[in-house]
């Protein structure tokens, strides 16, 4: 790394706090009780649980969400033996990473031990700490002394990364590759640079996938791994054979899978020619390659190559693995992670890489297509489907194994819980999104149907069972679209798609009730079709009001508020609502807020306040969310006579008056109403209870504002603008609007009530 890298890395580990790492509570410490619940006397009931039963640990502390990534500082990254105290950032970054991919907590732990026997009975002590203990970065031979010493002694999940996370990824690349490439692992030879750990760990799973041992050559710095050689690592043993070949030059020949854990350059470009037709390089020493990519394509074009390196596609990198791995057994209560669990991991990263790319990978890099291919045989490590896929196959496995104390019977519901940790708003959505999936599917207008994130939530909709989409654009652009991106679904089949090129017919239908809608609103009749195909707004919100469709999604990349407009012409209100409001919900790291209201009305008079407040709280019920309403001020319980906090005052009993049974109050300030320790020694006998989660804010500022600086400083995820007060589900999807985002909104606008 040069001087400027070097220096920013350190910047990163020494600020603002020394490390990368925390230890945050997960129950409040606010009060008396509040201490004598965490502590004494109250933590003695949980220990007299645990005494009456052991595994009623996992219920009462963080031990069944706890690994302990555990090193002796032997052979870290490129760095070697560097000792315990030195590779302690490394461990943190670990940490770092379980909590990342797979909401896993975890210590990191350096045990000055270099003494295998030592180093056992120091982590095999630490057995009720932890769900799972993570090995990283010890040197072979003692790594696999030490992994079969632990997992003797120990009754949980023990995993040396370095060894079994290299290979599941490597396998899964091994595994497309010769989808790819048309052969079968059962008829390929493999030849390898490199007999340590890791790579014996890849031969070892990938026999145990069905390579035949047979068809193994292993060499090392000192050569090919034959019969007589002395010295051998343990596992070597089975590889060893009868040749006089001593040199890798002297065994690639015809070889179809090199398998490089060893160091740069080592693999020559003029053996090249040598390999199988359609040979896998898989090169992965780190920072070098064994030999360059860019090499292999110039004289193998019909090769594959993957590499250990994010610059280059196919990156084999173990946090495609690891998380997940643990993720699962932890969730399951293994005893261990056997071969099933390996290969089941294998296999879900493999289909993963098959499937349609994510538009959350894709704007992670660069917007890459990441369609599968020989660039593409194994998934980008900030793919969310990840956690999704790996962990429920190896909690199957586990079970499926017998080494599962708890095993999961609906692994479906599993799959679908694990969606927490990949898109924050699952939670928040679960309930309208199952009551989207009730009965037959709805049709559903998108105006922006030619866009990306468009089509690939279309994709999204279909997958999921949500809706039936009628994308408005020129049919041969989300064509051209779909298969760029190398989504599935078929026009006519799956999805709709109204074209104002070509549906004439349509359009002139609708364009006589669109004129007769805006007559008088400065459009003359003959501009009233050409507007209604220029603007796809106005289709959309057109087919909903003509009955073509049964929800619609207006906007796209230019002004919301003109979208905005050109609906309010076109879908007139429900009865009995005076004006339309807009309501946005806010997922935190600890809570979901919901604001109102955000985008429509300026300066709301004290009825439009208490209207807008019941048909925000009925909004917020379809999410299986009780409402709980704080009317928020700079005033708090009367404390002034300003306008504002008059009008926030008149709508509490306007709001008490229509909904009795309502739990709302005000005017207060937005401490007050999140905190109800603070509410209640400020006023007596509120019929809000617990923590507020609908914020009705006195202007569109207030709302405005509050909304974007919380979800700035927290985090947050925003869901919405969602339209309150209209006749037909229609919302106007903001710019900034993800494809996940346009789906929880497709959701929210089909779902049945």
């Amino acid at each position: 790394m040069d001087d400027d890298f070097r220096k920013a890395a350190l910047d990163y580990h020494r600020h603002p706090r020394p490390g990368k790492l925390s230890v945050e509570a997960t129950k409040r410490m606010e009060t008396q009780r509040d201490l004598a619940l965490a502590y004494s006397p109250g933590v003695a009931a949980a220990c007299e649980a645990i005494v009456a039963d052991p595994h009623s640990a996992d219920l009462y502390t963080a031990r069944a969400n706890l690994v302990g990534v555990v090193t002796n500082g032997t052979a870290v990254l490129g760095l070697g033996k560097i000792g315990a105290l030195a590779s302690k950032p490394v461990m943190e970054g670990k940490v770092v990473l379980f909590r990342k991919f797979a909401g896993l907590d975890a210590f990191d732990i350096e045990v000055d031990a270099n003494d295998p026997e030592r180093f056992c009975n120091a982590v095999a002590a630490l057995e009720p700490t932890f769900g799972g203990i993570n090995l990283e970065d010890i040197k072979a031979p003692e790594c696999f002394a030490i992994e079969a010493e632990l997992r003797r002694r120990m009754n949980i999940p023990v995993f040396h990364d370095d060894q079994h996370g290299t290979a599941i990824v490597c396998a899964a690349a091994v595994r497309n590759a010769l989808l790819l490439q048309g052969k079968k692992i059962g008829d390929v030879r493999l030849v390898t640079s490199g007999a340590g750990a890791a790579a014996l760990a890849c031969v070892d799973l990938l026999v145990a996938m069905g390579l035949p041992v047979a068809n193994v050559t292993l060499t090392d710095i000192d050569g090919v791994i034959h019969a007589g050689r002395e010295g051998m690592l343990p596992n070597m043993a089975r590889y060893a054979r009868t040749t006089d070949a001593r040199t890798l030059a002297e065994v690639v020949a015809g070889a179809d899978i090199f398998l490089g854990l060893s160091a740069p350059g080592v693999f020559k470009p003029e053996w090249l020619p040598l390999l199988a037709d359609k040979p896998l390089l898989l090169a992965m020493a780190n920072p070098d390659p064994e030999i360059l990519p860019e090499l292999v394509r110039a004289a193998r074009p019909d090769a594959i190559v993957a590499t250990g390196r994010s610059d280059y596609p196919n990156q084999v990198n173990n946090v495609l693995c690891f998380p997940y791995m643990f993720r699962g057994a932890l969730d399951v209560g293994a005893t261990e992670i056997n071969e099933a669990m390996k290969v089941a991991a294998v296999e879900a990263i493999a289909a993963l890489a098959r499937a349609t790319p994510e538009e959350t990978v894709a704007n992670a890099y660069g917007g890459e297509q990441l369609i599968f291919g020989a660039d593409h045989i194994i998934p980008k490590p900030f793919d969310p489907r990840l956690i999704l896929e790996v962990a429920p196959a190896v909690a199957k496995a586990a079970g499926d194994s017998g080494v599962a104390r708890r095993p999961i019977e609906d692994i479906e519901a599993y799959r679908a819980s694990l969606a927490r940790f990949s898109y924050r708003s699952v939670q928040l959505m679960m309930p309208v999104f199952e009551a989207a999936r009730r009965g037959e599917p709805r049709r559903i207008a998108y105006a922006d149907g030619e866009a990306q994130r468009v089509l690939r939530a279309a994709q999204t909709v279909v997958d999921e069972r949500l809706a039936r989409p009628v994308l408005i654009g020129r049919r041969a652009a989300i064509e051209a679209g779909r298969d760029a991106l190398g989504l599935r679904f078929r026009i006519g089949e799956d999805v709709e798609v109204v074209d104002p090129t070509t549906d004439d017919a349509l359009f002139d239908a609708l364009g006589g009730e669109y004129a007769a809608i805006v007559d008088r609103r400065g459009v003359p009749p003959a501009e009233a079709v050409k507007r209604l195909k220029r603007r796809s707004t106005i289709t959309a919100a057109m087919l909903l009001r003509a009955g073509h469709v049964d929800a619609a999604l207006g906007g796209g990349p230019g002004d919301w508020w003109s979208d905005m407009k050109m609906v309010l012409q076109v879908i007139p209100r429900a009865k009995g609502v005076a004006r339309t409001y807009a309501l946005t919900a806010l997922i935190t790291p600890h809570s979901t807020l919901f604001f109102c209201d955000t985008h429509l009305m300026v300066d709301p008079d004290a009825g439009q306040l208490a209207e807008m407040t019941l048909l925000a709280a009925d909004q917020v019920r379809r999410f299986g969310i009780t409402p709980k309403v704080a009317l928020v001020s700079h005033s708090n319980f009367g404390a002034s006579n300003s306008p504002s906090a008059r009008k926030m005052r008149d709508a509490l009993k306007l709001i008490r008056l229509r909904a009795p049974d309502l739990e709302a109050d005000g005017e207060m300030h937005a401490d007050f109403a999140i905190n109800p320790v603070l509410r209640g020694q400020a006023v007596t006998a509120s019929p809000l209870t617990g923590t507020a989660n609908l914020l009705v804010m006195p202007s569109l500022d207030a709302a405005n504002i509050s909304l974007t600086l919380l979800s700035s400083v927290t985090g947050g995820l925003a869901v919405g603008p969602m339209l309150l007060g209209l006749s037909k589900p229609v919302h106007v999807l903001v710019p900034a609007t993800t494809t996940r985002g346009i789906v929880n909104m497709t959701a929210f606008a089909v779902a049945r009530g």
